[in-house]
């Protein structure tokens, strides 16, 4: 039988989640009957009607961050206690591609939601735009920073100093036009293509974290499928999990070079070690926060984050 599978995303067509979306649709298609329907960003809604989507049936898989499925899923917020996730691009795609915590301890946690989780994935570090300049902790003092509407997301820029305030996408660009948010934080890649330079002035790598996001399928739906078809999509995935990987390779420098040609007066600023260190001073208060809030699996969740990371680290 020949069904056709709708899959949201929480980005446009050309960036990360796009084009991992895109490889997806190709590999299902030139590997069985099956026809894969894709919807950008915006096309049904924002973050949390997709994902009501994917839980009710309606839509066969989604790709969303952690930063979203923090509410249903409180562990996934373990994504953004701060400097968790290495620097070292070779590091960070081993950790994603073995990761015991993501192939195994995550997994029953999004089944509990009607969720099937096929994979994880990097889509570049994460990087300040304000309007003023950041430089220390101080300088996020009284400024407005857009956050997803995740409590350890919040208290991360708590813990920087800032006022986080938890906005929907859409409405971001406009909020930093009119002052009512000083700053937000995205990949390269994003700010680039939501132009979100064009309403701050500088851009922070603080080297505090790499977006992750997450490609599940309605459990209902997997579960429903012949072992060929399961075994097909997962290949898909896996497929398309190297392709994106390459596809990220020079993306970051690439998109900073294009945000400075469209507006030349734009400061990028890498902090250094010494800059860093009272970003980096934050994170132990952030994971306790981690363990208070991050549900019942959260110190067992982040114990095997660590033993993965360390894993990655040494290269076994």
């Amino acid at each position: 039988m020949a069904d056709t599978w709708r899959y949201a995303f929480e980005e446009a067509m050309e960036e990360v989640q796009g084009k991992f979306a895109q490889k997806f649709k190709e590999e299902v298609e030139a590997n069985s009957d099956h026809e894969v329907q894709l919807f950008p960003f915006g096309t049904l809604g924002e973050s949390a009607d997709i994902m009501e989507q994917a839980q009710s049936g309606i839509l066969q898989f989604v790709d969303q961050s952690p930063g979203f499925t923090g509410a249903l899923i409180p562990e996934a917020q373990v994504f953004f206690v701060p400097y968790l996730l290495p620097a070292d691009q070779e590091q960070l795609v081993s950790f994603f591609r073995n990761s015991k915590a993501i192939k195994e301890l995550f997994p029953p946690l999004y089944a509990e939601q009607g969720l099937e989780l096929l994979t994880m994935f990097p889509e570049g570090e994460v990087m300040m735009t304000t309007t003023t300049e950041v430089t220390s902790p101080e300088d996020l003092n009284e400024v407005k920073f857009r956050v997803m509407t995740n409590p350890l997301l919040v208290s991360s820029y708590q813990s920087f100093g800032a006022t986080p305030t938890p906005l929907p996408w859409g409405e971001v660009y406009g909020a930093l036009q009119t002052g009512i948010i000083q700053g937000q934080e995205n990949p390269a890649f994003f700010i680039e293509s939501t132009k979100m330079y064009e309403v701050t002035d500088y851009i922070t790598r603080a080297g505090h974290n790499n977006f992750t996001t997450a490609v599940m399928a309605n459990k209902e739906f997997f579960d429903g499928l012949s072992a060929e078809d399961q075994q097909m999509v997962r290949d898909a995935i896996e497929a398309s999990f190297d392709y994106i990987v390459d596809y990220q390779t020079g993306l970051t420098e690439e998109s900073l070079e294009k945000i400075k040609a469209a507006k030349p007066s734009i400061t990028i600023t890498e902090l250094t070690e010494e800059q860093r260190a009272p970003f980096k001073a934050t994170a132990e208060a952030v994971e306790q926060e981690f363990l208070k809030i991050g549900g019942p699996k959260a110190q067992e969740i982040l114990d095997q984050m660590k033993a993965d990371l360390e894993a990655a680290a040494s290269g076994s």
